[in-house]
């Protein structure tokens, strides 16, 4: 992996009887633990952890279902990647830590950071992907009619998936959603593609296609105790700037930053992401610590 290969070695731990992956790097400083987003791996971390590693400890891993991990037919929900994160906090780095989630990922921490205030020393979401608002745990009509026809979603998740497992879709997703295509290289979409290939990959993205939206952004924001910082790269077409604003809105408190970037800030701008993150551990997180 590009800038990951001297300090960050690929890890494995057995959790719950399956395999997952993580990586590494820092030797001194706050600790932080990295979550990507659906479909993404440790590999999205590229040009953030080795940097971020100067002066942080940093830890990346692989939801179960995803990258690296183990892909077991159970059921996908923020709920069982917290149990899988608390695990690994308390048992792997020991110690609270500062948790940055980019889509998926960001709904994961979220769930954590609420649900283990004595081990979350603060959240930053990077485009965080969840349900917003009472609208957003109804289902649209074309949801409706999907989950009433048996074998319907199934059907359709299957010729979704199998239409995304390819290299050159990948890279047209990548370009819709990334506004600056610099960093959309053989790398990172290999990254995605290769994962898809996994036994039991295919059983994954129906588990998450079929899973409920669960609490929604803005009960968990709402609920979470350490400090919050929102990153939002302002060109995506999936996670809006609408919703951002709607969460915000019902957590004034929460620190915004917002970028000209588009899904995956983190990756398409590092050079602003990463100062950003390290400045809001030192300025806000480590002072609020410092105040109690």
């Amino acid at each position: 992996m590009t800038g990951m290969q001297v300090d960050c070695q690929s890890q494995y731990r057995t959790w719950q009887g399956w395999r997952t992956h993580w990586v590494q790097a820092g030797r001194q400083g706050p600790a932080m633990l990295l979550l990507h987003g659906f479909g993404a791996s440790t590999v999205h971390w590229r040009h953030n952890l080795p940097d971020l590693a100067q002066d942080h400890r940093v830890w990346a891993v692989d939801l179960l279902g995803f990258g690296r991990s183990e892909k077991p037919p159970v059921s996908y929900t923020g709920e069982l990647w917290r149990e899988q994160l608390r695990d690994f906090v308390t048992q792997v780095i020991g110690e609270p830590v500062v948790l940055v989630g980019n889509s998926l990922g960001g709904y994961a921490a979220l769930c954590f950071g609420v649900d283990c205030p004595q081990w979350t020393r603060g959240v930053a979401l990077l485009n965080c992907a969840g349900p917003v608002g009472e609208d957003s745990v109804r289902p649209n009509p074309i949801q409706k009619w999907l989950f009433q026809i048996p074998g319907l979603v199934e059907l359709a998740s299957t010729a979704l998936f199998f239409y995304m497992r390819n290299p050159q879709v990948i890279r047209h997703i990548l370009q819709q959603v990334y506004k600056d295509h610099t960093h959309i290289d053989e790398e990172l979409i290999q990254s995605i593609y290769r994962p898809a290939w996994d036994t039991g990959a295919l059983g994954v993205f129906r588990a998450v296609f079929k899973s409920p939206p669960g609490r929604r952004l803005d009960q968990l924001m709402r609920a979470l105790q350490a400090p919050l910082l929102l990153v939002w790269g302002t060109a995506d077409p999936w996670m809006t700037v609408a919703r951002a604003q709607k969460c915000n809105a019902l957590v004034p408190a929460a620190q915004v930053a917002w970028l000209d970037a588009g899904h995956c800030p983190h990756d398409e701008r590092p050079d602003l992401v990463n100062p950003l993150l390290r400045r809001w551990v030192q300025t806000t997180v480590m002072a609020a610590e410092n105040k109690t």
